[in-house]
């Protein structure tokens, strides 16, 4: 059950800004099954007001009760400590959907899993940062090889030479700061490396 959960949780994020049901579905539902569906992926309660103004427009109104009753069974099974930190570390929000007594521990594990998730991204964020400046420190360097060139070039003409002067210079202090960028993102990257490996020896539900 707990990996239809995650399922559901993706399809969510993907209909997220699409009509709830179609006609078909609208004239055919079990609102049970609706409801359940929308509580295992997390949907907050006014969820059914979107499946209401889907089904309208095709003469249908929903079962409230029998979808309530249905999101009650679906969040107690999306309301496990486990899922929390899923849901955590993959990025997702949680609207405070699960009933008090199962609010608790949910919230602990979900914030445990978006402190792993911040974590990584920091962590990754500072690998592609690394990635960009050095691509960018190349090309600042083949421009300072060809620049030079011109400076050297017996055909080139005084005010060539004076204006490669002074693009090798901003070349050069362009390239002067990259280097010591990169050289502090490679300092953070191994202490962004420590803090997310011991975060991982010591959080709960990483399988």
């Amino acid at each position: 059950m707990r990996s239809a959960t995650l399922g559901l949780l993706v399809v969510a994020v993907l209909l997220g800004g699409c009509a709830t049901m179609n006609e078909a579905e609208c004239l055919t539902v079990d609102w049970q099954t609706v409801g359940f569906e929308d509580g295992a992926a997390g949907y907050s309660g006014d969820r059914i007001g979107q499946h209401r103004k889907a089904c309208a427009k095709h003469g249908v109104s929903p079962d409230l009760v029998g979808y309530q009753s249905g999101r009650e069974a679906g969040l107690r099974e999306y309301c496990q400590p486990a899922n929390g930190f899923r849901v955590g570390s993959h990025g997702g929000g949680y609207v405070g959907v699960c009933p008090v007594e199962l609010d608790g521990a949910f919230s602990a594990a979900f914030e445990s899993g978006r402190q792993l998730y911040s974590l990584e991204s920091r962590l990754s964020n500072a690998q592609n940062q690394i990635v960009s400046k050095r691509r960018e420190l190349e090309r600042v360097e083949d421009t300072m090889v060809k620049v030079t060139a011109v400076i050297v070039r017996s055909d080139s003409s005084g005010e060539e030479r004076a204006q490669a002067l002074v693009d090798t210079k901003q070349l050069a202090e362009r390239a002067g700061r990259l280097k010591a960028e990169i050289r502090q993102l490679e300092h953070d990257r191994v202490e962004y490396e420590r803090n997310l490996e011991d975060y991982r020896a010591h959080v709960s539900f990483i399988g």
